[in-house]
């Protein structure tokens, strides 16, 4: 493969995460607010795990820079920032967790987001055809990182899933505890994505990355 053809398939792997950032910076910031104000502990988590994929795209785009650049990237700072994102995937894990646990074991009753509903309807579209555009693009450049980075946005594109059947369940029927249950959710995935990261790399399946 040529130099000036690894360029333009890196170069498009990079506006992927570009939106990718973009996206999930904007995605956070609703679904935080939303949350709060409405007191939907799954929501707040959503926003969170958002923030955290930000940083993970982040470590692919520095990588991609470095490709496109010539240069080579800096494995021990690439570890380092993945073990801080592993870090704050089990923090939000142990954070939904307890607050599912206070919500049903209390009396506070969440409120209905009409906004965060949207908002996930949204990221149940656009994550999916994310998450296809960016193993393409890995694929492409037989990146490992970009096809691993592509496999965890098809895990907020489930995310999204299970956090919006929980909006609407309580949306619908009124079922307060179904936004615990769906924080459980919430820090399931966060406990996968952590300790995909804590091995040091956004990892994949030999046969995936292949």
């Amino acid at each position: 493969m040529s130099a000036p053809t690894v360029t333009a398939r890196a170069r498009r792997a990079i506006r992927l995460e570009q939106f990718t950032i973009g996206y999930n910076v904007v995605e956070m910031a609703i679904a935080v607010t939303a949350g709060l104000a409405a007191g939907l502990i799954s929501l707040v988590g959503f926003g969170v795990d958002s923030g955290i994929e930000v940083a993970a795209a982040t470590v692919v785009l520095i990588r991609l820079y470095a490709e496109v650049r010539g240069g080579e990237p800096d494995e021990v700072k690439e570890r380092r920032a993945l073990k801080f994102i592993a870090v704050t995937f089990f923090a939000l894990a142990a954070y939904v967790t307890y607050e599912g646990i206070r919500r049903l074991a209390g009396e506070e009753t969440p409120e209905t987001s009409l906004v965060g509903i949207v908002l996930l309807a949204a990221s149940v579209v656009v994550m999916p055809l994310l998450a296809r555009a960016k193993r393409r693009a890995g694929e492409a450049l037989g990146s490992r990182l970009v096809i691993a980075d592509a496999n965890e946005t098809r895990l907020c594109a489930w995310l999204s899933v299970s956090t919006l059947i929980g909006l609407l369940a309580l949306a619908a029927f009124g079922w307060t505890w179904v936004d615990a249950v769906a924080g459980f959710v919430i820090a399931g995935f966060a406990v996968m994505e952590g300790r995909e990261a804590w091995e040091g790399e956004l990892t994949c399946d030999d046969d995936e990355c292949s």
